[in-house]
């Protein structure tokens, strides 16, 4: 994981010369552009030293194995001084790689799903629905003196996930001036995006961390009057994504701590049905009503779903399959032929 900052220009990229997939990478280190890394100290620890230590005008994240595409600095950062934005962030590609070839697959994710963000400037700490787009914080660049001044850190627990959460929360607080770009640079990997979490420790660090958001939130009573209802909503899909990821030994214990909470949420006035799509409203009160039957809908069905996923994939690429798709090729064609008659 590294730090990468200042001010951006494309002599501080180069192509990787090993590339066969037109992939890209940042040179080693040049002239205002630094990269910092730190080993064994957990997520946190290692991105508050690379902050700690960068120098530049602007900073971005690059996570293990990702990709950067020679471009994307530069034109950010060109936008970022065009605007003087305190953040400017892009869509983004995540990529899987076939394990028997090498080839990458690219999906494309659009960073605003509603389409109506790209290319204006807003204000994050005044519209509390920006915080639906995807979350991410390696994506852009931020302004140093933004982040110093707002002293915006990962939070540290020792050997904890999701510790970007806190950090994207805090620049979305306290940004004023930002902006989102409709094109993909960053390439995200994600090469086995359903392993599985089986280590107890593990499957409570989204929960965590989200009482350290909440704790930074609600040290300023007029922001957390602003926010609480976008918090709630991105807990309840943080939660959600946790919940597919752990060892199906947790799922149903998690499912009812994750229940008490939302519970713990309503009577404090924190969830608001506007701020969640329909289809999300029904399966939060499905958790706070019935917490076996949102456990049942999310883990037991999908889990079902998933094997009957697999099995007509597999019988897709059977012999027999593709010897049936082949004797009836010919008897297809001349039917169409007839039709076309």
């Amino acid at each position: 994981m590294g730090i990468v900052s200042g001010s951006f220009s494309s002599s501080e990229y180069q192509q990787n010369p090993k590339n066969t997939q037109n992939r890209y990478t940042l040179r080693a280190a040049k002239i205002q552009g630094e990269r910092h890394f730190t080993e064994n100290g957990g997520y946190g620890k290692a991105m508050n030293v690379g902050l700690d230590k960068a120098t530049g005008e602007y900073i971005g994240i690059v996570e293990p194995d990702d990709y950067v595409p020679l471009a994307m600095y530069e034109d950010l950062y060109k936008i970022a001084k065009e605007n003087d934005l305190d953040m400017v962030k892009a869509d983004f590609y995540r990529f899987t790689r076939n394990p028997e070839n090498g080839n990458m697959n690219l999906v494309y994710n659009h960073l605003d799903l509603t389409g109506k963000w790209y290319g204006k400037l807003f204000d994050p700490s005044e519209e509390p629905e920006t915080l639906r787009f995807i979350m991410n914080t390696w994506s852009g660049i931020y302004r140093r003196e933004f982040l110093e001044r707002h002293h915006i850190r990962h939070n540290e627990t020792p050997g904890a996930s999701f510790q970007d959460n806190g950090f994207y929360f805090q620049t979305f607080i306290y940004a004023k001036r930002a902006m989102i770009v409709d094109k993909p640079y960053y390439m995200n990997r994600r090469d086995n995006p359903n392993s599985s979490v089986n280590n107890r420790e593990k499957v409570y660090c989204c929960n965590v961390e989200y009482d350290y958001i909440r704790e930074i939130l609600m040290k300023d009573p007029e922001i957390w009057s602003r926010f609480k209802y976008m918090y709630s909503l991105k807990k309840f899909h943080t939660y959600n994504f946790t919940l597919q990821r752990i060892g199906e030994q947790f799922k149903r214990e998690y499912v009812q701590r994750i229940s008490q909470e939302f519970k713990r949420a309503k009577e404090n006035g924190e969830l608001k049905q506007e701020a969640f799509y329909p289809v999300e409203w029904d399966d939060m009160m499905l958790l706070l009503q019935d917490p076996d039957a949102y456990y049942f809908k999310m883990c037991l069905k999908n889990k079902q779903i998933r094997s009957l996923e697999k099995k007509v994939a597999s019988l897709e690429n059977s012999t027999t399959m593709k010897v049936g798709r082949a004797i009836m090729f010919i008897p297809l064609k001349i039917k169409k032929l007839f039709k076309k008659k």
